[in-house]
């Protein structure tokens, strides 16, 4: 019999087979049991560890295709990488009030509420990374803007997007591998 390795199918399996709710400690159902229960926790932390990253990815996007689609700049047909950091900076800033107020209210010496240690963390990593160079859909090209103009804010939509980086100087940062994937965010 093939060893089964998810929880619901050994648990399943094992109240089919004995009529007993007792399992031994050192028993092979007990370890069978308890490495599903591992393997189950790793998978889900692994799913919330990629859905954090795409999110935080179509945050990204969302902000620069806000950005893009105002009024202003409807006409502009491409932008340059000076102007696409202007864009990385209005979203790195862009819980800045938040932190202030934040500061602001909190008393002299008390510690920073967890909202306000969260914030501080969210702005220090995406500063860190915009100095190395921040991932970003490359501006210049005209027909990918006009495609995030266009844009329905879903995960496979970036996937279509061509994406560079992009550092504090308004400089293309050229790596050997520009990919979503190698990108920490939080």
């Amino acid at each position: 019999m093939p060893v089964s390795k998810s929880l619901g199918k050994i648990q399943k399996r094992m109240k089919a087979s004995s009529k007993q709710n007792v399992i031994h400690p050192r028993g092979r159902k007990f370890q069978q049991l308890n490495k599903a229960t591992l393997r189950e926790g790793k998978i889900a932390e692994k799913k919330k560890a990629h859905h954090d990253k795409k999110s935080h990815e179509l945050s990204r996007v969302g902000f620069i295709q806000n950005a893009i689609n105002i009024d202003a700049l409807k006409e502009k047909p491409f932008f340059s990488h000076e102007e696409t950091a202007l864009f990385i900076e209005q979203f790195i800033a862009r819980d800045d009030e938040e932190l202030n107020d934040l500061k602001k209210k909190r008393r002299s010496n008390r510690p920073p509420t967890n909202r306000q240690l969260l914030l501080q963390q969210k702005r220090d990593i995406e500063e860190q990374e915009f100095k190395k160079g921040f991932l970003c859909p490359d501006l210049t090209d005209e027909k990918n803007v006009e495609f995030i103009r266009k844009w329905n804010k879903t995960f496979g939509g970036v996937t279509n997007m061509k994406l560079i980086r992009i550092n504090n100087k308004g400089e293309q940062v050229l790596n050997s591998i520009t990919k979503t994937n190698d990108v920490e965010m939080s």
